[in-house]
């Protein structure tokens, strides 16, 4: 079936933005190629667009809230409706296209989305529902596959293509709304409007990374006993502590990664016992060695 969908993008009628598209019930994917230098190109849509960057590199400009950003492989970027932003592709060119995909997504469906993961979650958990602002995350590894899945899916003339989308598309957004809260619940606590006690813990944890989780300490200061605080970071962050902490371990990697820091001195900074205990959790969470990461981030950043 890729090789029906490269066919299809071979057939050329625009060197800046060339689109093969595809539709299903609430959603429309297309793939865009971009052959040459080109800047200040708009795009909008209506509806939520998610876009998820393939090859190459564009540079991205929302007036609207004086956003001005790199866009690279494994990145995702999403648009409210009816928010225009303006794109530069300073590395197009015919033997090295600037490809990404971007799935139009109804808010009628991204409000079915949610309510589901309301009806899934306990009445203390956190309430999911749709911000409309810029999204711009880096995947992880189960975001690409998933993004992966969707491109063979749509391309596919598969009798139960409608009903394998639909379970797709549903994770997709159920990432996204769950991205949005994470976030939106890290801004109110580092913001001071929010003073509970799992957050108060997560404040402490927060406060420096390489340190060993003592869970006896943090539920002293959520005002819990051991159980209860572990059932209650589950229900408000979706994680256990030691993930958690983990993850952010490996955020923080990638980011003095991307400032061109050694990955043994990246890994004896936040608290691995071992440069090759970084490498093994980062390959695992996001598909590619600390070192082909950086190279990879630093390649791109340099054209």
């Amino acid at each position: 079936m890729l090789e029906q969908l490269n066919k299809q993008r071979q057939k050329v009628s625009s060197l800046v933005e060339n689109r093969v598209h595809f539709g299903a019930k609430g959603v429309e994917l297309s793939i865009y190629d971009t052959y040459e230098n080109a800047e200040h190109i708009r795009l909008c849509s209506s509806e939520v667009l998610f876009c998820g960057m393939l090859t190459g590199k564009k540079v991205m400009h929302v007036n609207s809230c004086d956003y001005h950003q790199p866009f690279l492989p494994n990145e995702s970027f999403v648009l409210a409706p009816k928010q225009a932003v303006y794109i530069d592709f300073p590395t197009a060119c015919l033997d090295r296209p600037t490809t990404c995909l971007a799935i139009e997504i109804s808010r009628d469906k991204i409000s079915s989305v949610a309510d589901m993961l309301n009806c899934a979650q306990s009445t203390q958990a956190p309430h999911y529902e749709y911000h409309s602002e810029l999204v711009h995350n880096e995947h992880n590894a189960q975001t690409q596959q998933l993004l992966n899945r969707l491109i063979h899916l749509f391309s596919e003339n598969d009798p139960q293509r409608a009903f394998y989308i639909d379970l797709a598309l549903n994770e997709l957004v159920a990432r996204l709304l769950q991205q949005q809260s994470r976030d939106f619940l890290f801004q109110q606590i580092n913001q001071g409007y929010i003073n509970t006690g799992i957050h108060a813990a997560i404040s402490q944890m927060q406060q420096d990374l390489t340190q060993q989780l003592d869970i006896e300490q943090l539920s002293k200061i959520a005002c819990m006993s051991r159980s209860k605080f572990f059932e209650q970071f589950r229900v408000t962050m979706g994680t256990t502590p030691q993930q958690w902490l983990h993850g952010q371990r490996l955020m923080s990697a990638r980011k003095q990664l991307q400032q061109g820091e050694n990955v043994t001195s990246v890994a004896f900074s936040l608290g691995f016992n071992h440069p090759s205990q970084l490498s093994r959790s980062f390959k695992k969470a996001f598909n590619q060695t600390p070192k082909q990461y950086q190279t990879q981030y630093l390649k791109k950043q340099s054209n």
